[in-house]
């Protein structure tokens, strides 16, 4: 066996994929004999390769696959009223209630507001909590926000030339108007940064206060049929995206 990423001590590649829940182990056979299925950027298409699982990158057709049994991510519609803590020193309601249920150390990734919704991701990683949240990844975050007024066409440009605010300025990826009525308009934005209220901030700046919001979409990871309150444990491929677009 010449390949590279051969460790004769390992565990047999199709193993692994089948405990992280890619297949049966016949089928992770097919997918390897088929050049389907690379270790560190290298196909592999022989059925005796070994690894050791937590110390390469796998991927299947192209997908990055999270090979940790003890990796878990859960996404959280957070509901209004609640704060981004495990536990808030003024007992408001946190997020402790939601993760008691765990028996594993969940991070929140970054925060939401007590007034914002939406998409929370929750960790046991605490390396993967830091990166997705640091601004250096860049990782997009998409909103959609209910504010006052009609707003204008020229909003879209205005907003992704950016904006002043008094900790710098802040420009969105993209901005797309959703509907807009007498007393207020619907708008989606996305963002690479996440700093203290930024959006509210944002659309306050350009005189079309937020009167709701909620966080759609974190990364790759969106919001989907989950109520408000309701959370789900993300899946393996789904960690896979997380840990690409985080770096790791």
């Amino acid at each position: 066996m010449n390949l590279e990423v051969h460790r004769p001590e390992g565990v047999r590649l199709q193993k692994v994929l089948a405990s992280a829940g890619v297949g049966s182990r016949r089928k992770c056979e097919v997918l390897i004999e088929r050049g389907l299925v690379k270790v560190d950027g290298q196909v592999v298409d022989q059925l005796g390769v070994r690894v050791e699982p937590l110390d390469v990158v796998i991927e299947v057709k192209g997908r990055r696959i999270c090979v940790d049994d003890n990796a878990l991510t859960v996404v959280l519609n957070k509901p209004r009223g609640v704060v981004s803590s495990m536990d808030d020193e003024q007992g408001r309601p946190d997020l402790k209630q939601y993760v008691e249920r765990f028996d594993t150390r969940l991070f929140h990734v970054g925060r939401l507001d007590a007034e914002t919704t939406g998409v929370l991701l929750l960790t046991n990683d605490g390396n993967l909590a830091n990166r997705l949240a640091h601004p250096t990844h860049g990782v997009s975050k998409t909103y959609v926000a209910k504010v006052s007024g009609r707003v204008k066409k020229s909003l879209a440009t205005t907003l992704r030339s950016g904006v002043e605010l008094d900790d710098g300025p802040v420009r969105v990826a993209s901005c797309t108007t959703l509907d807009v009525s007498d007393g207020h308009s619907l708008v989606e934005v996305v963002l690479h940064e996440g700093r203290n209220r930024i959006v509210r901030r944002m659309f306050d700046a350009v005189g079309h206060p937020v009167q709701e919001l909620v966080r759609t979409q974190f990364g790759p990871i969106g919001l989907g049929s989950l109520a408000p309150g309701e959370l789900r444990s993300l899946s393996r491929e789904e960690l896979g995206d997380l840990m690409n677009v985080a770096g790791l």
